[in-house]
């Protein structure tokens, strides 16, 4: 007989013999359990995997209705159990695709003993999740073989993760006539994993972790936090229970994507909650005595900013599910330290700035820091009124450790910025600072997204001066119109006074170092992150203002500007732009523009690394640029400052500085006429040279020599100093009083005679 023929006989009598199989089981429900047991199982065949029609017997099937039936009458909640619930969520012999091996005879002589105290569903599924992992010493391990496993797979191995842990509770509860059904996400909307839990009937749906107990009752769990973000409309974001009713939806299961032999509800609904909690941090925190090694149990406390209390949890370990951690509801850009306690042992580490979302830290206990006597006593210090800390504490005075440094600059520069934050809020509020009898407006738009912490300021200076008031208010209001950072804050102020050099007059110094520090406290700008820039007579003051300030921008440009007599040098760590149109010959400003454009060139030449520079002379262009130059932004924004550079060059202005980069003038020493000072460090060797011999303080820190380490300071070809700078808290309070600019606190001054 041919071959095709043959097979086909094969099918068709496989086929009839099961239909045969099907219809004895029917027959056989009818007659145990009358009409009731005749709709249970057609309920059972006509919603049942074609895999199982194919493989399961009369006797597997009648044994699994029977087992049910019986826990129906025997348990008190199961009577009360609508009839559609039974069928669907107590009858069905599997949760997902696992492995059909009969289960129920085993488990409800287990189960029984367990609830037999309980005279609710709630109360029975509790005592179930408490007791019987541990009776059959199953617990979470990523060990497992496969996902799916089925209880007698679990048991002979010891270890289940979520999904097997899910089906062993889903079939106990069943085994005593409760309704329950696996529940789960192919992945978290913050895109870290996915999950399996259980969900009893008792009057309504209630949720729980399979192997996760809490005391506290049921609908809590570790991943409530996580679910409450999921996306109904997003089948990969979404929230799944199983159900043995088809209705046209299938359980996404992650260990086998392409098939969907599994029917589900969509249950997102139930979980995800209104967004209220979506520009929160949620940090996450794992411990472990070894990369690759076990979680630990230790208390856990996050030390934010000048706190000094910290929220605190405990860390998870053992049998708990990976994505089971404690988390802390912070804001993002956060920054500070995990404190840990294991025993009586404290240590601690670092961590952020966090953006939103559910950041996770996972900390080695042999990589931590032990915690620090100083640190903590300064901890103390600073939750004190400022009138009420005592300027003799002695922890101000003690030298400190590398990371000791590290954390006081944090905590120290947190609460100077908690400071101005407190005093300048009214000023922020009015766009209006005043020092002395000059006053500084601004308008100002915001471009973007960025973390606090984390955002660009531009400073952008208008045109016009030695014109009438009216004039050079059109032409701030024109400023604010120029440029579009893509992100940041843009601020276009206005000039105090009207006169020809509005933006290079002593005053502007002070007034646009505190707009910073403004912007800084209170707007969450990164200090390594502020731009200037400025057109016409913005363009005067850029060439003024960039290399005597350079120490405070990350990249300058200036467009259309005339440079007068301001000196380049101070430029050579600040990426500086020039526009200018070559058509633009008022006062000789294309001119100029050239000759400072070759000047840069010369001085990059002969000091590699130093004077980066963009140029463009525009040809057929004059004073207006039509808007060409806006190109200098985005190039601005690809730099961040470095606020501890290995060589620094300072040449004063006819507005004098005391401070540079990382090196001061002591005040009260007398500073000559257009002083130039160059300084570097090769190594722990740092080389002087000045013009006369004034006092100079160094301002160090570990981002410029290693502080464990003796420096060598020359001055010429002098040596003025060789030997060990200790780090102090003083020394950071020092930088901070001078300015509010964390990331250049010096933890350590050294007085160069």
């Amino acid at each position: 007989m041919h071959a095709a023929v043959l097979a086909l006989l094969w099918t068709l009598s496989g086929a009839i013999l099961l239909a045969g199989a099907l219809d004895d089981f029917i027959g056989e429900a009818q007659t145990r359990h009358g009409e009731a047991g005749d709709r249970a199982a057609r309920f059972l065949v006509e919603h049942m995997p074609e895999a199982d029609r194919e493989s399961l017997s009369s006797a597997f099937l009648i044994e699994n209705l029977d087992l049910a039936f019986q826990a129906r009458k025997e348990f008190p909640w199961a009577a009360a159990v609508p009839e559609d619930l039974f069928l669907n969520d107590v009858l069905p012999y599997a949760v997902f695709d696992e492995t059909r091996d009969p289960w129920r005879a085993e488990l409800i002589g287990l189960s029984r003993e367990i609830v037999k105290g309980a005279t609710t569903a709630t109360q029975a599924a509790q005592a179930l999740n408490q007791k019987l992992f541990n009776q059959i010493q199953v617990h979470y391990n990523t060990g497992r073989k496969r996902p799916n496993q089925s209880l007698k797979e679990s048991r002979e191995l010891g270890k289940a993760t979520c999904t097997g842990l899910s089906i062993i509770l889903v079939e106990a509860c069943r085994s005593v006539g409760i309704p329950a059904r696996a529940v789960g996400t192919p992945m978290w909307a913050n895109e870290r994993g996915n999950h399996t839990w259980v969900e009893i009937w008792d009057g309504g749906w209630h949720f729980t972790g399979a192997d996760e107990f809490d005391a506290s009752g049921l609908n809590r769990g570790w991943f409530v936090g996580d679910a409450s973000q999921a996306k109904a409309d997003n089948p990969r974001y979404a929230i799944y229970a199983t159900s043995w009713k088809r209705d046209g939806t299938p359980f996404p299961m992650v260990w086998s994507r392409q098939r969907d032999t599994v029917a589900a509800v969509n249950v997102t609904p139930r979980y995800a909650k209104a967004p209220e909690a979506a520009d929160l941090a949620r940090l996450g925190v794992r411990l472990w005595d070894r990369k690759g090694g076990t979680r630990l149990v230790g208390k856990v406390c996050v030390l934010d900013g000048v706190r000094k209390e910290c929220a605190l949890a405990e860390t998870k370990s053992g049998t708990a599910d990976l994505n089971d951690m404690p988390r802390f509801n912070l804001k993002p850009g956060t920054q500070g330290w995990l404190r840990f306690t294991l025993g009586n042992e404290v240590r601690e580490m670092p961590f952020g700035p966090i953006d939103k979302g559910d950041p996770t830290v996972d900390a080695l206990w042999p990589d931590l820091t032990p915690a620090s006597a100083t640190v903590d006593a300064l901890q103390v210090w600073v939750t004190k009124p400022k009138a009420d800390r005592p300027a003799d504490e002695p922890a101000l005075k003690s030298p400190l450790s590398r990371t000791e440094a590290d954390r006081l600059v944090e905590l120290l520069g947190a609460d100077r910025l908690s400071e101005l934050a407190r005093d300048r809020n009214a000023e922020m509020e009015a766009r209006s600072i005043q020092i002395g009898d000059r006053t500084l407006r601004w308008l100002d738009k915001t471009f973007g997204d960025a973390a606090p912490g984390r955002r660009s300021l531009w400073i952008s200076m208008h045109g016009g001066g030695g014109a009438p008031t009216e004039v050079n208010d059109q032409q701030w209001q024109n400023q604010i119109r120029l440029y579009e950072p893509k992100e940041g804050i843009y601020v276009a102020p206005r000039a105090p006074t009207d006169t020809w050099n509005l933006w290079h007059e002593a005053h502007i110094d002070d007034l646009f170092q505190r707009l910073i520090e403004d912007h800084v406290a209170l707007k969450g700008v990164d200090p390594n992150r502020v731009y200037v820039m400025g057109y016409s007579a913005g363009g005067d003051g850029v060439w003024q203002l960039a290399p005597r300030m350079a120490d405070r921008w990350a990249a300058a440009a200036m467009m259309a500007g005339h440079p007068n007599e301001a000196s380049l040098l101070g430029l050579r760590n600040l990426p500086f732009a020039l526009f200018m149109g070559a058509d633009d010959g008022a006062y000789n400003r294309n001119r100029l523009a050239t000759e400072r454009a070759a000047d840069l060139d010369r001085l990059a030449a002969a000091d590699p690394g130093g004077y980066p520079h963009f140029v463009r002379i525009y040809e057929g262009l004059g004073h207006w640029m039509k808007r060409r130059d806006a190109e200098g932004v985005p190039w601005m924004a690809e730099f961040r400052r470095n606020p501890w550079p290995k060589k620094v060059v300072w040449q004063q202005d006819d507005v004098v500085h005391r401070r540079f980069y990382w090196l001061q003038i002591p005040d009260g020493v007398p500073i000559p006429e257009r002083q130039k000072i160059t300084a570097s460090i090769e190594g722990q060797t740092i080389q002087i040279d000045v013009e006369g011999s004034p006092k100079l303080v160094l301002r160090l820190s570990d981002a410029l020599a290693d502080l464990d380490q003796p420096i060598v300071v020359k001055v010429g070809s002098e040596e003025r100093f060789r030997g060990k700078v200790p780090r102090q808290a003083q020394a950071i309070l020092t930088s901070l009083s001078q300015r509010a600019d964390p990331a250049a606190a010096a933890t350590a001054l050294l007085e160069v005679p």
